[in-house]
């Protein structure tokens, strides 16, 4: 049942990249320099410098970007930009896959994502728990690929539409049509795992005499990590029991799944990905202009659920057929941790016509469709309802994630008088389509056989005695609840219930939008931008949504700027269609939780409400220097939150008549039809739970040393500070813990700090990486402490051509504070959500050749 005709992608990337190789003319250096003070985001018409900007724009150059050691430009973000964040869940379903990240402490959803200027396709993971949130999967972008990434921070609804709560991130691919590039870069952590290695290619070449073509290829492959202790809990504990039973012992060690008989691993899965993007362009005259770019991306990953040991609520006794007990260690001696695929293919295309057509009028008309796959699989794991007929390998479905968009970008350039530089005036309008589908899953994969149900065949005649049929049966006790003639056992594929015809389909939904934007130079010291815009969502009403911003040179070199604009996001159709039953830990006790969309009749049976937009209000201010060698900025900013989709608190299930709102919910999964509710013990959905403000300041300062003979130095220092505060009561959906968490378990503080040092053909590179200290409520509330990580890099570059590089992440070995019962059980030692990195050091090597 396990995909086995994946592609070879190691020899289509060397086929394909020998290809690339003998068309391109090698010369003696790049093309496409990138001048990196000239942004193209956060502007409708005329580009404008970093310096001049309204907003804040933080620019990261190739250079920049080949700093960094990553080649996942998620951790290339994370590294650069210190409201970034991003954590690595292992046992969260998809996001073990696809991780979501946040921008100035909001969800990856309110970040609006670009590439060479146009929206960039969803991913088709919505993540469980949480904001729900559903955004990009910019892990598809090879880092090779890219020229420089423009990250606005502010709100931009009112420019590019929804999403652009928290900010924009645009990434520029590269253009050059003469210029050749590969790498080769392998290295592992410190504790002896996790090796990986990556080979990348970038070409370009010219198409006739004003075109181009620009292809990247990335191959990567990962081996996992374990950073774990052996699962011993209060409730279950391995080398007690296998100290007791040598042939529960034999078992535990058949079914380990990490060294050292460690049989629930923590830690990043194994991966292997082929990723690849094209870009292009042809000019045919100033006033017309051809270009197309997409991308193709394919990758593989495995991780695992928690580990079900006998007595756990799987692994039972139950009562066959013919009477006989049974118990499925008869197939996993040693209990076993089911195990989770995810290949995720990843494509998109977009292409357009742009040009001036003189009189200050030009034009951008394009087009781009984009998709986005997960498909499942599940191994090491038994369907429990189905008794000892159950297959151990299961396929739960798939997601689809698919869009469409028509877009015309128009902009008039007026030369007035009275003004100090010309008004540009930024219009347009766009069309989008988009859906979100749940291929169901096979039958096994969701079937709720027998032993959902207590007593299938009858033996008993309720807690009396035995029917005819049990008369004959051995040893059994109608009277005794504990008989196994009444265990009650799961539904579905144990880890990951498959979808089922009920809780599969298409959410399918179209926009439409219309934008005004005005900006020019009153005087030659003050700038004053203004945004309008209009969308219509069908399964919405439309919105209305505005913003200005404006900057004001005090002296030269000193200048003040500010911007307030409001906003909104549409819950995606992932969000209003998702469904998932898994194992979580509500109570820090792990327990099969059902997740129901808000307008199903199951969530609405438990009280809820469809899903509405969320709304923003955003204000800034800041202010910008530039001085004897160095640029600075603060800027800080207030983001209010209105209607914020998030799931509410779990909601305890249980079958037990005395259990009082614990008993109700599950009547209501009963009243609702959903199979298996007697195994379900916890339940949730998304809701516009509360409101919130995010408020904080970014700090930005850079400066270059020519040290003559002694080569040059240049300094870098990039901090922010973010806190998230409810605004207004939020008892009736989230319970004291969660809305402890909620706002203190992530650090207030992030800083980066980088120095480069170039002496000849020699670059020393030097980064750390703060994390400020943070809170979590466990019961008790643990404090963390905050954490260093610092980044060393030394690389020589020879014969123009080719660079030799050797480093070091985390060269300290640094690790953050273990955590407490509860949030970190059954073997894990870190918090595995946490945004500070737990897997220790990393060093690396990396040769790259380039003409």
């Amino acid at each position: 049942m396990k995909k086995t005709h994946k592609l070879n992608k190691t020899q289509i990337f060397a086929s394909v990249c020998m290809a690339a190789l003998f068309c391109v003319q090698p010369s003696s250096a790049q093309g496409g320099d990138t001048d990196d003070e000239v942004v193209v985001t956060g502007v409708r018409g005329l580009p404008r410098s970093v310096q001049d900007s309204a907003v804040p724009i933080d620019v990261f150059s190739e250079g920049d970007l080949e700093g960094v050691s990553y080649t996942d430009v998620n951790d290339v973000l994370l590294t650069l930009v210190p409201s970034y964040t991003l954590s690595r869940q292992p046992i969260s379903d998809g996001s073990s896959f696809i991780r979501p990240a946040s921008l100035r402490g909001l969800p990856t959803d309110k970040t609006l994502v670009l590439v060479n200027s146009k929206r960039r396709h969803r991913a088709a993971l919505v993540s469980i728990g949480g904001s729900g949130t559903q955004g990009p999967d910019v892990a598809t972008i090879p880092a090779i690929a890219l020229k420089s990434v423009e990250v606005l921070r502010d709100g931009a609804a009112a420019q590019y539409g929804s999403d652009a709560i928290a900010g924009v991130i645009n990434f520029i691919l590269k253009d050059s049509a003469d210029s050749i590039t590969f790498t080769a870069q392998t290295g592992q952590f410190y504790e002896g795992d996790g090796f990986e290695y990556i080979f990348a290619g970038n070409a370009g070449f010219g198409l006739g005499e004003d075109g181009f073509v620009n292809i990247s290829l990335e191959y990567s492959h990962s081996d996992s990590t374990v950073r774990a202790e052996q699962y011993c809990e209060s409730w279950f504990c391995v080398p007690t029991v296998a100290a007791m039973d040598p042939t529960f012992a034999a078992g535990v060690e058949a079914a380990s799944l990490a060294d050292g008989d460690i049989v629930q691993p923590w830690g990043r899965p194994n991966s292997e990905a082929f990723r690849s993007f094209v870009n292009m362009g042809y000019t045919f005259s100033d006033a017309v202009e051809f270009y197309a770019f997409g991308n193709f991306s394919d990758s593989t990953a495995d991780g695992n659920f928690f580990y079900r040991y006998p007595g756990n609520g799987t692994i039972e006794d139950i009562r066959l057929e013919d009477g006989s007990v049974y118990n499925f260690l008869e197939i996993f001696p040693g209990g076993f941790t089911p195990q989770f695929h995810g290949d995720v293919t990843d494509y998109s295309g977009a292409g357009g016509f742009r040009g001036d057509l003189g009189g200050g009028f030009s034009y951008d008309v394009s087009g781009r469709v984009g998709v986005n796959k997960i498909e499942y699989f599940l191994e090491n794991t038994v369907n429990p309802s189905l008794g000892p007929d159950t297959p151990t390998e299961f396929y739960p479905g798939d997601l689809i994630n698919k869009e469409a968009q028509f877009q015309a970008d128009l902009a008039q350039v007026v030369d007035l008088d009275a003004l100090a530089g010309p008004l540009t005036i930024g219009f347009g309008a766009s069309y989008m389509k988009e859906s979100y589908e749940l291929i169901e899953g096979d039958p096994a994969s969701y079937a709720s056989g027998p032993f959902a149900l207590p007593d299938p065949f009858d033996f008993c005649d309720g807690m009396t005695g035995p029917t005819a049929a049990g008369m004959s049966v051995a040893g059994l006790d109608c009277t005794d609840p504990d008989d196994p003639v009444f265990t009650v056992i799961g539904v579905g594929s144990n880890g990951f219930p498959g979808y089922s015809p009920e809780f599969s389909g298409k959410y399918t939904r179209n926009s439409k939008a219309f934008y005004l934007d005005v900006s020019a130079d009153i005087t030659e010291s003050w700038f004053l931008q203004g945004a309008v815009r209009y969308e219509n969502y069908s399964d919405f009403d439309s919105q209305l949504i505005y913003k200005f911003a404006t900057r004001y040179e005090l002296v030269d070199g000193l200048a003040v700027r500010g911007s307030y604009g409001t906003g909104f996001r549409a819950p995606t159709p992932g969000q209003q269609g998702t469904t998932n039953v898994s194992t979580r830990l509500p109570n820090g006790f792990p327990v099969a939780t059902g997740l129901f969309p808000a307008s199903s009749p199951v969530a609405q049976a438990l009280g809820a409400s469809p899903l509405e937009p969320e709304t923003s209000k955003n204000i800034a201010a800041g202010v910008t220097a530039s001085f004897a060698g160095i640029n600075l900025s603060v800027d800080f900013y207030r983001i209010a939150l209105e209607d914020r989709v998030n799931a509410i608190s779990t909601q305890d299930v249980s079958s037990d008549p005395m259990a009082g709102a614990a008993y109700d919910n599950y009547l209501a999964l009963v009243g609702a039809g959903v199979a298996g509710a007697e195994s379900i013990g916890g339940v949730f959905y998304f809701a516009n739970a509360f409101d919130t403000v995010t408020k904080g300041v970014d700090f930005v300062a850079t400066t270059d040393f020519d040290l003559g003979g002694a080569g040059t130095t240049s300094l870098s220092l990039a901090a922010n500070y973010n806190e998230t505060e409810f605004d207004g009561d939020v008892d009736a959906l989230f319970n004291a813990e969660d809305q402890f968490d909620f706002v203190n378990s992530e650090p207030n503080w992030r800083g980066i700090f980088t120095a480069i040092h170039n002496i000849g053909g020699l670059t020393a590179l030097g980064r750390v990486s703060y994390y400020g200290p943070y809170e979590n409520d466990n019961g008790p509330i643990q404090e963390f402490d905050g954490e260093f990580l610092l980044d060393l890099e030394l690389s020589y570059t020879f014969m123009d051509h080719y660079k030799l590089s050797v480093g070091a992440r985390n060269i300290l070995d640094n690790y953050p504070d273990p955590g407490m019962i509860g949030e970190t059980c059954c073997g894990r030692i870190y918090r595995s959500d946490s945004i500070v990195d737990w897997q220790g050091g990393y060093y690396y090597g990396r040769v790259e050749v380039s003409f």
